[in-house]
């Protein structure tokens, strides 16, 4: 694994903000600033706390406000950032951040859900269920209720995983559809299941990070809560794993269809994966022995095969800019060739973001190898 090619893509992308915008609070930023925070833990460097607290400080008032965020539009991807406030409160103490915290959690409340019981992705998506939504939510939720309440909402939480698995799982392949319309009216959804129409290996990839991270932000002491997040991880995660590919363990696209013209080994989904796995190692909800060897050759293939130099600067290459159901008939209908006509990115921050986070649980996972877990045996 080629350490010193990613730790220069790492320093240069963190040097600053040139990488983001601060024009809007967006799901976007808060993937760059949950990497950073992993690389903090993995690291101990002082960059990436400063990093995310600079961004935190820009972004909420004194009276805990935060600029450009919109809860009425009730989008699940603006809770996203929510997880740099937590850690800022940690950091600071500063009880602005925690009032801002709670702004996010009024969302949540709110929240319109299905009549099962599932969140909406958005209000403009009615009774649609995103498996973007869970990672986006369920993790930050976890976290509050874990920290600041008496885990009252853990049924609920475990709830809209369970949810997804009964709704959203192809019994086949094992596979996740990327989105459900429990209403059956959207013009993408089957009439008959209201799924969509393909397995996208992004959607996929949210899903495996939401399992892992809500079960890292559980009180383990609940270990009924635990086990039925991990029962559902290790049982997507041998489904998925099956489509990877044989030489560089990337995954497609559009996951099962290898043979698609124009399919192609995507960035940002595989490295979620890898994500996925070395954190649930780290925290034994899967097997070392199974799975460390997958996660490694994905991040080791990412880093040899996907970042390259352009103008002398590191990049990152083979990321889906974009993917999405509607809202209008016409486009993002969830067709196999919709998700292979949406742009291939260079230096996304999703993509990057992603294998950041990647590497961070590959350090700390190490750690865990040959510190923690050695030392209690």
């Amino acid at each position: 694994m080629n350490i010193e090619k990613i730790e220069r893509y790492i320093a240069e992308f963190y040097k600053d903000y040139s990488r983001l915008r601060f024009d809007k609070w967006r799901y976007e930023d808060g993937c760059v600033l949950l990497a950073a925070e992993q690389l903090c833990a993995a690291t101990g460097s002082s960059i990436f706390r400063d990093y995310i607290l600079g961004y935190a400080d820009r972004y909420v008032s004194a009276s805990g406000e935060i600029k450009s965020y919109r809860p009425e539009e009730y989008k699940l991807d603006d809770i996203l950032p929510g997880r740099a406030l937590i850690f800022a409160y940690s950091e600071t103490g500063e009880e602005r951040y925690k009032l801002a915290v709670g702004r996010l959690l009024e969302q949540l409340k709110n929240q319109p859900r299905t009549p099962s019981g599932s969140y909406w992705h958005k209000k403009i998506y009615p009774n649609q269920v995103w498996l973007d939504g869970l990672f986006m939510a369920q993790p930050f939720r976890m976290s509050c209720d874990t920290r600041y309440s008496d885990r009252g909402n853990y049924p609920n939480i475990c709830r809209q995983f369970a949810l997804v698995r009964e709704n959203m799982r192809d019994p086949a392949t094992g596979l996740y559809y990327h989105g459900f319309d429990e209403s059956r009216t959207a013009f993408w959804a089957d009439p008959e299941t209201g799924l969509s129409k393909n397995f996208w290996l992004r959607a996929e990839g949210w899903y495996l990070m939401a399992l892992v991270e809500t079960v890292g932000e559980m009180d383990r002491s609940l270990y009924e809560f635990r086990r039925s997040l991990q029962d559902i991880y290790r049982e997507a995660l041998s489904a998925l794993l099956k489509y990877a590919d044989p030489e560089t363990g990337l995954l497609y696209q559009v996951i099962n269809r290898p043979d698609a013209e124009g399919n192609y080994l995507e960035t940002s989904g595989s490295a979620m994966v890898a994500v996925s796995v070395f954190k649930a190692c780290r925290l034994k909800m899967v097997s070392e022995e199974r799975y460390i060897p997958a996660a490694e050759k994905i991040l080791s293939s990412l880093i040899d095969l996907r970042i390259s130099e352009v103008g002398g600067k590191p990049v990152l290459e083979g990321t889906c800019s974009v993917a999405g159901l509607g809202p209008d008939p016409g486009r993002r209908d969830g067709t196999l060739e919709y998700y292979l006509s949406e742009p291939v990115a260079v230096d996304d921050n999703k993509g990057a973001a992603a294998l950041f986070a990647a590497y961070a649980q590959y350090l700390l996972y190490l750690k865990f190898r040959d510190g923690v877990r050695r030392s209690k045996d």
